[in-house]
């Protein structure tokens, strides 16, 4: 059985992983016929996001690693211990997070540094020409991770394409159903909840890039 290695990012849109697109993307690898093992840094987020007001929390502190075992119901570990000779792909759903505690691209923009241990196991990946899907706007990692003009989507915001343009990657405008597929790289990204209005739009995009992620390990 194939497996699949899935960082998050923390718990919730606004601060961490967005949960809706984990769970359909842990959701596919096993309906696809992989198993995954979940993975975050070991480390405070950011910040802390109020989800109903939609307020920062002031003087509130959270750990990526911690908030991420949430979703994982407690299977996880720090992306450290992340061997990618154990794996045969790499699935990083969306979510905020991905762009403020896996990198820095919510902040930073064209400037965008990765957090170290998750640029070691992202780039381990790609060097090891084995194929990964990074949703929302997680190709925001992937653009500093692949470089090259490497061909992804975060779906058709254009302030967030240009700045994936500058971070070395070609960005790709793409319906929320569909996938950006870069065969060279072996990289597959979907807009998800960059652009889906509801569930049902979200789980087609992932459950293809899912799918054709898991067909070319």
């Amino acid at each position: 059985m194939k497996k699949v290695a899935v960082i998050l990012s923390g718990c919730g849109v606004f601060d961490g992983a967005e949960i809706h697109e984990t769970v359909l993307a842990l959701l596919a690898i096993r309906q696809h016929g992989a198993e995954y093992q979940c993975f975050a840094p070991d480390k405070a987020q950011l910040h802390v996001i109020n989800h109903l007001s939609g307020a920062e929390e002031s003087g509130q502190s959270r750990n990526v690693l911690v908030e991420s075992a949430r979703i994982a119901r407690g299977e996880i570990k720090p992306v450290t211990e992340l061997n990618v000779d154990e794996f045969d792909a790499l699935i990083v759903p969306g979510g905020f997070g991905a762009a403020k505690n896996l990198c820095t691209f919510a902040t930073d923009g064209a400037d965008s540094q990765l957090d170290s241990d998750v640029a070691a196991a992202c780039k381990a990946f790609a060097k090891c020409g084995k194929p990964a899907g990074y949703a929302c706007i997680a190709p925001a990692l992937a653009a500093s991770v692949y470089g090259n003009n490497v061909k992804m989507t975060i779906g058709t915001d254009e302030s967030t394409a240009q700045g994936i343009n500058a971070l070395g990657a070609q960005h790709v405008s793409c319906p929320v159903e569909e996938i950006i597929i870069d065969s060279e790289a072996k990289l597959v990204t979907t807009p998800a909840y960059m652009l889906a209005q509801d569930i049902l739009e979200a789980h087609a995009g992932i459950n293809k890039m899912v799918q054709t992620v898991i067909g070319m390990a």
